[in-house]
């Protein structure tokens, strides 16, 4: 049965297609079980749905695109076990390769970055030269954290294990990670710190090659989205992050994801609003 484990939710606002006809699959993937600091990532998919029917319009003045215009699914949320790390992964993995099966392009909403391992796992078996392009505050390069070698502490590490070198992996505006870990990215990944300038200019080298974008929402200042899990100062702002899409714009992405918005950490539902925000140009670019 496809899709057996996705629960139906109110759409994100905008997402009208039909899974048939739509080109771009939004799913909600609420887990953060290896969560280290503050949990509550597995709220966020249903809270930027909620926000969204307030707070937001379908169009975009900064990419002049509609979501109205646009061929967008919303699948709803992959219904996961909280406490069986194994099994959350494997629906996630299966959910993300039913998509690839079906030529669409999925873009799923965190959820810690855990995440995104089990949907790079099903991507490589349809792009085997797949590069991911990492916009974040951490390296999460980690071999184990806390003894465990599946966190989201350690996801980029795994993810890289998956690529097939050193061009497939690149590292945007980070600006945390202890020695080993920046020990291994500069011998194994492309690293560009503290902002996005210099990725953009090589961005050039991505133009023929299948892209997974994965964004961490603490890569953006915690004055702007306080609600995250493990906020560091000194992050990018929502400009830099639109001229970054426009950037992103001309790349062949097949599939990307939104991950680390705790939304009951911020009560003032700004972090949620903005995150939402930050949704909306993403899925305008796939």
């Amino acid at each position: 049965m496809p899709f057996e484990w996705v629960v139906s939710r109110t759409p994100y606002e905008g997402c009208q297609a039909s899974l048939e006809e739509a080109r771009v699959v939004l799913v909600g993937a609420g887990y953060d079980g290896t969560t280290s600091y503050r949990p509550g990532s597995r709220f966020a998919p249903q809270a930027i749905r909620a926000e969204v029917v307030y707070s937001q319009e379908n169009y975009s003045p900064y990419l002049h695109r509609d979501l109205t215009d646009r061929a967008i699914h919303d699948l709803g949320d992959v219904n996961l076990p909280f406490g069986t790390r194994e099994v959350a992964l494997d629906r996630i993995y299966r959910t993300a390769r039913q998509i690839f099966e079906l030529g669409k392009i999925p873009c799923f909403i965190g959820g810690e970055h855990l995440i995104t391992l089990p949907i790079i796992q099903a991507a490589v078996e349809f792009f085997p030269d797949l590069v991911i392009v990492q916009l974040d505050a951490h390296l999460d390069l980690m071999d184990e954290l806390f003894g465990e070698r599946y966190s989201h502490g350690t996801v980029m590490r795994r993810c890289y294990e998956l690529l097939s070198g050193r061009d497939c992996l690149h590292q945007v505006a980070i600006r945390s990670g202890n020695r080993l870990e920046y020990q291994f990215a500069a011998e194994h990944t492309r690293l560009y710190e503290f902002h996005t300038r210099d990725f953009l200019h090589q961005i050039e080298h991505l133009k023929n090659r299948p892209v997974y974008l994965t964004v961490d929402l603490d890569v953006f200042d915690p004055s702007m989205i306080p609600g995250t899990g493990t906020p560091e100062a000194g992050g990018i702002f929502f400009p830099e992050f639109v001229d970054f899409l426009r950037a992103m714009d001309g790349t062949n992405i097949v599939g990307a994801d939104l991950v680390e918005l705790s939304p009951q950490l911020d009560p003032t539902t700004v972090s949620t609003i903005t995150a939402a925000k930050i949704l909306r140009e993403l899925l305008l670019i796939l």
